[in-house]
C-alpha cells in the first residue's frame, strides 16, 4: 500500500509563503502520479499540482502555475509544494494524492487516485 503524510500548512498574510511536503510511503517509489489537491468548504477538491515519480514532469492549474512550484526529493521519497505570493483564495484544505499512472492530461481528476494523505490546512488572511 501507499501512504501519505503531509505537513507545512499553517496561517499566513497575503504575500507570504508556505512549503507543504509529502512523504510517500511506497515500495518501490515509482510509477506513481502524486498530485497536490485543494477543498473550501462548500466546493470539491481541486487540483493545484501534480508530478510524475520518474520522469519529474510537472502539472499546474492556471491559478497557481506562476507562483506554486512541485518538486520532488527522492532520497527523502517526498514532494515538495512551495507556495509564494499566497493569497486569500488559496485558503483551502489540501491533500496529497498518489495514483499508480502516469499523471497525463487528466492529471487533475481526484477520481483517479487511489490513495490519500490526512490532510494539511492553509489559511491566507489580508
Amino acid at each position: 500500500p501507499v501512504r501519505l503524510a503531509e505537513s507545512g500548512g499553517g496561517s499566513v498574510q497575503t504575500g507570504g509563503s508556505l512549503e507543504l511536503s509529502c512523504v510517500v510511503e511506497d515500495d518501490t517509489y515509482k510509477n506513481l502520479c502524486i498530485g497536490w489537491f485543494r477543498q473550501a468548504p462548500g466546493d470539491e477538491p481541486a487540483g493545484v499540482a501534480g508530478i510524475y515519480i520518474g520522469f519529474g514532469k510537472t502539472h499546474y492549474t492556471d491559478a497557481v502555475k506562476d507562483r506554486f512550484a512541485i518538486s520532488q526529493d527522492n532520497a527523502k521519497k517526498t514532494v515538495i509544494l512551495q507556495m509564494n505570493n499566497l493569497k486569500p483564495e488559496d485558503t483551502a484544505m489540501y491533500y496529497c494524492a498518489a495514483g499508480r499512472m502516469v499523471c497525463g492530461d487528466r492529471w487533475w481528476r481526484s477520481a483517479r487516485y487511489n490513495y490519500w494523505g490526512q490532510g494539511t490546512q492553509v489559511t491566507v488572511s489580508s
